[in-house]
């Protein structure tokens, strides 16, 4: 089945003749295989064309990896990103009659007896799932969600690929158990069969409109429990402006500066405030309120994917982003090293001039003028040279900052994103060790301290109990291992002392034979030296041996 995928793949490359889109550089072999491109007709699409539709045929894996070029102005050309853009809501939708049913069947109920009114036709169609408004019997505007039929088996497929590629990748190639490619296809794998639980993302939803509640920033639309499965999604309809419609931001007269750094505020209070972050935010998820322009709130949809860090992680992260900021690039090296991320062997003074080369050109420039892809690049040759590991649990993170990226570049070029994040940064460490937030902590590791406190005296008078047996073996071990030494040291003064008259006794019997032609041949009949020699090294061996 797999190899069956693979002939999809190459067939639909072919049928939009994508080799024309691929650098003049690629290797030899590749180029004879597309060969084969050229039996096709030339399709009458343009390029951007081409490249959207073969991924709207390839299926959600390859859509999501349009969405994600849609947001890199500064990579993809323009033409290629307006046809891109099409792919955030207005994949081809399936027909009206299957949501119908599938909706009818996850419910229990006829839609008519469920919704006071019902669109047949879809709000948006997206790579893996379609919506339609409806309006609930209370009045209440609702949007219906329904996950594609039969996308399961197409994504299946798909990531079986991507692990046997990853796997030659890791086998293979030198930087291949470096990048941990197996980890991180098998940690999309879980990413992407979770983003088709609609239940869990609706659970998403509801925790990330729980921390922004009432703010400012960002609102997150109520879900409707009662009419929510595994498969079916029913949450409150929001009004807003897509994040990338800018005639209709500018027209309102939207405070775009201002946009740009609550949308840098969000994500950094996600990662750092509620380590729970949106890890989606391409711009058909991303809507702008209509309410205030000239204090702009964020809209967010489809929370299917989010993120979180360890605390250790969201620490080093903190301190590397800061110390970057304030160009202290020993910091940065050290705290590489300290968290693992590089092996402790490597030198801190050279990882560190690495680090200086590839940050200080990045700073005190406005974002438009900051190529990330470059520097990412840069970072790369970097971890290649000093074996530095890829960190699986932080992949979602580098894709959310590449979208907000992408979504700060359509915005505001002229945003400093430095600016923004530097200060949060240096408040957020500081809150971190703040008495309160300490109290807050133990408070709330009290209880488990609590539920092993009556254990401790059992266990130290357990331990007590042990310390003269310790004591005693540890004599025992002490003394074992002096007499071992005071053995050893004697039985190699016997074997020197072996080895010095055997050398002796064999000098003067053979100077002594010389004079005795009867002894000599007694001694050493039909023997050459050379054999005389091997019996000696033979019995010195036997010797050592014992």
């Amino acid at each position: 089945m797999v190899f069956l995928r693979l002939l999809t793949i190459l067939r639909v490359f072919a049928r939009y003749r994508l080799d024309q889109l691929l650098p003049a550089n690629i290797p030899f072999a590749a180029r004879v295989l597309l060969l084969l491109f050229k039996l096709y007709p030339q399709p009458k699409l343009s390029r951007g064309e081409r490249l959207r539709r073969a991924c709207e045929d390839l299926g959600p894996i390859f859509v999501k990896f349009g969405q994600l070029l849609s947001t890199r102005p500064d990579l993809v050309p323009d033409d290629i990103v307006s046809e891109l853009n099409h792919l955030q809501d207005n994949v081809a939708p399936f027909s009206n009659d299957e949501f119908q049913r599938i909706v009818e069947q996850s419910l229990g109920a006829n839609v008519t007896d469920v919704f006071a009114s019902y669109d047949s036709a879809p709000l948006a169609s997206a790579s893996v799932a379609q919506v339609h408004t409806a309006t609930l019997k209370d009045g209440r505007d609702v949007v219906i969600k329904v996950i594609r039929p039969g996308i399961e088996k197409v994504i299946a497929q798909d990531i079986e690929l991507l692990l046997r590629v990853a796997r030659w990748v890791e086998n293979n190639t030198l930087d291949g158990k470096r990048l941990h490619p197996v980890e991180i296809v098998e940690d999309y794998r879980t990413t992407i069969f979770d983003e088709l639980d609609l239940q869990r993302e609706a659970a998403n939803g509801s925790q990330l409109r729980r921390n922004f509640l009432n703010s400012p920033l960002l609102y997150v639309p109520e879900v409707y429990w009662d009419y929510t499965r595994h498969n079916v999604l029913v949450m409150e309809r929001i009004y807003g402006i897509p994040v990338t419609d800018m005639p209709a931001l500018n027209a309102q007269n939207t405070n775009l500066k201002k946009l740009a750094e609550r949308g840098v505020e969000i994500f950094f209070t996600q990662v750092f405030d509620h380590n729970f972050f949106h890890a989606d935010m391409h711009p058909g998820n991303i809507f702008v309120s209509t309410q205030n322009p000239q204090l702009p709130q964020y809209i967010a949809v489809d929370m299917a994917i989010v993120g979180s860090l360890t605390r250790e992680d969201q620490y080093y992260l903190a301190r590397n982003l800061l110390a970057m900021f304030r160009r202290d690039y020993r910091q940065v090296a050290e705290l590489h090293v300290k968290s693992g991320w590089v092996p402790g062997y490597v030198r801190v003074e050279e990882l560190e001039a690495a680090i200086r080369t590839v940050c200080e050109p990045i700073f005190e420039k406005p974002l438009k003028e900051i190529s990330f892809a470059n520097v990412l690049l840069s970072l790369f040759r970097t971890a290649r040279r000093f074996e530095m590991e890829v960190q699986p649990q932080l992949v979602l993170l580098q894709k959310t900052l590449l979208n907000i990226e992408g979504l700060g570049r359509q915005l505001y070029p002229d945003l400093d994103l430095w600016a923004t994040a530097h200060p949060y940064l240096e408040r957020w460490l500081k809150n971190r060790f703040h008495p309160k937030n300490l109290w807050r902590e133990l408070k709330r590791t009290a209880p488990d301290w609590m539920e092993k406190f009556p254990q401790v005296p059992d266990l130290v008078f357990n331990s007590l109990q042990q310390l003269p047996q310790m004591s005693q073996r540890l004599d025992l071990l002490t003394r074992e291992l002096t007499e071992r030494k005071a053995h050893k040291h004697h039985h190699g003064r016997r074997k020197l002392i072996a080895l010095v008259a055997f050398g002796s006794a064999a000098y003067f019997l053979y100077r002594d034979t010389q004079g005795s032609a009867v002894l000599r041949d007694w001694l050493f009949t039909d023997l050459s030296p050379a054999t005389i020699a091997l019996i000696a090294i033979g019995l010195l061996a036997i010797w050592f041996r014992k």
